[in-house]
């Protein structure tokens, strides 16, 4: 397949520019041909398994009509012996016309009810002869019947309590045949040198190709196979016999069914006729799966569910639901505690979730967004969330009310009012989102105002509040190309003026302190003045005269004496003002300019950030040096110190009282010091994107590991960052062992570390393929760990020593595709597994790694953890249209209530468990800004973790019980939950409180 791909790219590459869409259109029909291949597949796997397990059943059918006739003891020894082997075969009138169901349908049931559609696979060709049987249409047989002592079902699957009333009648026509047999010597005598044949999937592409070869075999066979009239014997198949010979035909019940099949010898050419208009029908018994709509690519994405038999087959063995993702089926069998699945219904859980912390800071990529409030919080945001971190009490507010990330923040002249401007995003659908800008009351956490829905494209960049006129504009500036700026009456919602900015970057917008009608920005190669006159916007830019033009203003204030003081990207400080109209040289048309008063070296690289103190003095936080300076009034330097390099350089600077100062650096910390005592970090986070996740068997804290190769853990109930340790690669996974004392983190190599969680020192080092490893998981016991890699195998080592020797135990080999997510069952024994290619796997770890290939024989089996995405029991947490990577990771909490389920559209559900029906309800928790890469709960179920991917954020949910249980703390947490409030659901008050 790859080599016809490139093929395929190379002859639509050298074309592209005659026929554009020829690419586009040979990758959609490779992709049909690749999930139609895909599909069939998977129906021949399915059919082969449905075969082992009706043959598994025939025994148990031959002793039952046995012992109520024996007389059909002779003939059972004379029938359904093929070389040695037999095969059941059934198909019904029904699930022949299954072959045509309405291609909207979403349900396909395993067993219906004794009366529905079934279609299953039929065994395929025997070798060493080119011999096909048929099928014809169902046997009914006489209305006598006689007593059949049957208290259990025969068939793993199709066997029904209504069936026993054709089993009579099959034991009565049994008898009808034995005495047959005894009155016509020579009949038997020519069905003694029959031999039948297994039939062949037939695929529906290869129908008309297999009709032919009917024709002509039949043709070819006539001159020496004995023509025989039909015998119709409903007895089942015996045992594998070494006898030659075999019945004529073979019935099969199937609930309120009977099915027949018939030697293709024995046909006459009449009857091949016939048996070439049933050739299309016989399609349909490799499985309903291989039903499909006219285009495979409109139901790539289809997610459909068959459930077992109503009423009647409630409990039954056998009782299996089919979900497809991209067109591949996905069989999971019901537990036998759950005897009608139909029946099950599902609620919300009675748990819910409730924002508790917010561990990071976006200082990476954003600018101008952190600020102290005279409440003594510092206000900053990441992700969808604005967090009120209050200094000293250690304690957040969260402001959740934007619907993706927030990209910039303003400050009242009031200091109580929050401007607060976000990214427009995408839904799950591709469809944007219309960015805004909220104002909201910092005290009470609520919106006050929305500002420019519809009006802003991509998102808002810049705003800012007007000082002079206290704080009656809003200034904003969109990430459009021409990044439009605007002034708005934000009490009135009405916009004043907008214009064109520039088509460069603009990094800063502020007012003029002493005068509204002045606005001022920064960005790449630029630094615009702009004057508000008459409902209009002009600019002037500013001239650089005989300075260097730099690359990029990065940041400027107003000094107390009302000059400009600009920080840009040679490292210098310019000081600004306005100087007259230069009438001599410019005639007398000439205005007035502003220009560079003064320059002053800072910083070697970039001035990422200026702040101006109470007293008039500056702040000047260096990027490549990552020096803070304290100058004075007049630009003369006073102070200075350099923060850590592990924190990065100096993003923005916030004063807290003077003396003691806030410092968001690129590297997501938050820091908090003096220059005397130096800084020490209040917030960190990752700085790339996160995917493992982990959380202690017994104690409060988890760990953390992503792209940025740093693992770091956290006191989930100090909300503090215990240590934080680099390694040579990125971290994608990770698993405490079950004594607490070391915790195993794969990375994207290969290779997995074992840490001591007490020294933080590497105690194993190991490495399994050349891949990255997706998955860790210790057993429940800790006697053994799995490591899941993208080379498609599931590495067994055994652990000794506490977890600090490890020895390759075996290796798990049956995936076609690479391993996503697997769990433990409670006794250490087994292993469910999950692949790229929706796999569903099971492995005896104890007996040697084996495939178990039967999987209805795990149905029942338990479970220490459930992180698999793909299950009966969490089967209702996939959204009808999933395509399966939608979501990325769940997590079954220890008490087995409640499932958290993380997707690609950046939100957190919550389902009760088991959750094995489509369309299940669940609570919806906004936050991240990004997909949600990981989920998962502490060890007392009081808590929940959550990882954002791009937006580099851990939320930290308060798990609460609705009703009377709200108020109960958990004892493992002492810190009372009133500390940290959060707002509401962004899209549940919106109305009323903008209202």
């Amino acid at each position: 397949m790859d080599g016809s791909t490139n093929s395929l790219d190379d002859v639509s590459a050298g074309s592209s520019a005659e026929f554009p869409d020829r690419l586009s259109l040979m990758e959609v029909r490779l992709q049909a041909q690749e999930d139609e291949i895909t599909l069939l597949k998977s129906s021949l796997a399915d059919a082969l398994r449905k075969l082992r397990l009706h043959d598994q059943q025939i025994p148990l059918l031959k002793q039952q009509l046995i012992a109520v006739n024996p007389g059909a003891a002779r003939v059972l020894n004379q029938s359904f012996s093929i070389d040695g082997f037999s095969k059941p075969c059934r198909l019904s009138t029904s699930s022949l016309d299954g072959l045509h169901h309405p291609v909207n349908s979403h349900v396909s049931s395993s067993a219906e009810n004794g009366e529905g559609s079934r279609a299953h696979s039929v065994p395929s060709l025997k070798a060493g002869t080119s011999e096909r049987s048929t099928q014809t249409d169902p046997w009914t047989p006489e209305p006598v019947r006689t007593p059949l002592a049957a208290s259990k079902s025969l068939c793993l699957e199709d066997a029904l309590p209504e069936g026993v009333s054709l089993m009579e009648e099959a034991l009565n026509k049994l008898h009808q045949e034995t005495q047959e047999e005894e009155n016509n010597e020579d009949e038997r005598e020519k069905d003694r040198n029959w031999r039948s044949v297994v039939e062949e999937p037939i695929q529906p592409t290869s129908i008309r190709t297999l009709q032919q070869q009917q024709s002509k075999s039949s043709e070819e066979s006539q001159g020496s196979a004995p023509q025989t009239p039909t015998s119709s014997s409903p007895a089942p198949p015996k045992e594998p016999s070494s006898s030659p010979h075999t019945g004529p035909l073979s019935p099969i019940m199937e609930g309120e069914k009977t099915l027949t099949r018939r030697n293709s010898e024995k046909l006459s050419k009449d009857t091949q006729d016939k048996n070439k208009q049933r050739m299309p029908k016989k399609a349909a018994s490799s499985t309903n799966l291989l039903t499909r709509s006219p285009s495979l690519e409109g139901r790539a994405k289809d997610i459909l569910s068959s459930t077992g038999t109503q009423g009647s087959r409630r409990g039954t063995q056998g009782q299996s639901i089919k979900m497809f993702i991209r067109g591949r089926p996905i069989t999971m069998y019901v537990p036998s505690n759950i005897q009608n699945y139909d029946e099950l219904k599902m609620d919300l859980p009675s748990e819910k979730l409730e924002l508790d912390w917010v561990y990071g800071y976006r200082g990476r990529d954003c600018r101008g967004n952190l600020y102290m409030l005279p409440s003594g919080e510092a206000v900053y945001f990441i992700a969808c969330v604005i967090v009120l971190h209050h200094v000293t009490k250690r304690t957040q507010r969260h402001y959740r009310k934007h619907t993706d990330c927030v990209r910039c923040l303003a400050i009242h002249p009031d200091k109580v009012l929050i401007a607060s401007g976000q990214t427009a995003g995408v839904d799950k659908d591709g469809k944007p989102f219309q960015p805004f800008v909220h104002i909201w009351d910092s005290t009470t956490l609520v919106t006050l105002q929305q500002i420019g829905l519809g009006t802003f494209e991509r998102g808002v960049g810049s705003v800012a509040f007007s000082n002079a006129d206290a704080g009656m504009f809003l200034c904003v500036i969109d990430d459009s190309n021409e990044h439009m700026l605007s002034v708005w009456d934000w009490n009135k919602n009405t916009k004043v003026v907008e214009v064109k900015s520039t088509n460069e970057a603009v990094f800063a917008v502020e007012f003029n302190p002493a005068d509204t009608n002045n606005i001022i920005t920064c960005g790449k190669s630029h630094v615009y003045f702009w004057t508000l006159s008459a409902g209009t916007l002009t600019k002037k830019q500013g001239i650089f005269g005989k300075y260097k033009k730099p690359k990029f203003i990065m940041c400027f204030v107003f000094s107390l004496t009302g000059d400009v003081l600009t920080g840009d990207s040679e490292g210098n400080i310019l000081t600004w003002g306005k100087s007259a109209a230069d009438i001599k040289t410019l005639g007398k048309g000439a205005k007035e300019t502003f220009q560079i008063m003064k320059q002053t070296r800072a910083h070697e690289g970039s001035v990422f950030t200026l702040c101006i103190l109470q007293g008039g003095a500056l702040l000047s936080g260096g990027g490549k040096d990552r020096r803070i300076i304290r100058w004075s009034a007049d630009l003369a330097p006073e102070r200075e110190c350099e923060i850590p390099e592990k924190y990065g350089a100096v993003r923005t600077i916030a004063d807290v009282d003077g003396e003691e100062l806030l410092v968001g650096t690129t590297r997501n910390a938050i820091l908090r010091g003096t220059f005397s005592d130096g800084f020490v970090a209040t917030v960190q986070g990752h700085v790339d994107e996160m995917w493992g996740l982990a959380t202690h068997p017994f104690q409060n804290i988890f760990l953390t590991c992503g792209n940025d190769k740093q693992v770091c853990v956290w006191n989930a109930e100090e909300h503090s960052l215990s240590w934080c340790t680099t390694l040579e690669e990125s971290g994608l996974c990770a698993d405490f062992s079950p004594n607490g004392a070391v915790v195993s983190v794969g990375l994207s190599t290969g290779r997995w570390l074992v840490l001591d969680l007490q020294t933080r020192e590497v105690v194993s080092d190991l490495i399994d393929g050349n891949e990255q490893l997706s998955v860790i998981r210790y057993s429940p016991d800790g006697s053994f760990v799995a490591v899941g890699s993208h080379d498609n195998f599931i590495y067994i080592y055994s652990v000794t020593e506490g977890g600090r020797r490890y020895t390759r135990f075996g290796k798990c080999t049956g995936h076609s595709s690479f391993i996503t997510h697997l769990d433990w069952s409670k006794d250490g024994k087994y292993i469910m597994s999950n692949s790229g290619d929706y796999e569903i796997l099971y492995w005896d770890v104890a007996g040697g790694c084996k495939l178990l290939r039967n999987r209805y024989e795990s149905k029942d089996r338990e479970w220490a953890s459930y992180t698999c995405v793909l299950g009966f029991h969490v089967m209702g947490v996939w959204l009808e249209g999933s395509d399966g990577t939608d979501i990325n990771a769940l997590c079954r909490s220890h008490s087995e209530r409640v499932v958290a389920v993380a997707d690609d559209f950046c939100k957190v559900h919550l389902f009760q468990y088991p959750c094995p029906k489509p369309k299940a309800p669940s609570h919806r928790y906004e936050g991240h800004g990004s997909h949600v890469t990981n989920v998962r709960f502490t060890h007392s179920d009081s808590h929940l973790l959550s990882l954002g991917g791009k937006d580099t954020c851990i939320l930290q949910w308060r798990v609460k019980r609705s009703g009377a249980a709200d108020n109960k703390e958990h004892p493992n947490f002492s810190h009372p939950p009133s500390i940290s409030t959060s707002s509401s659901d962004p899209r549940n008050q919106r109305e009323k409180e903008l209202g």
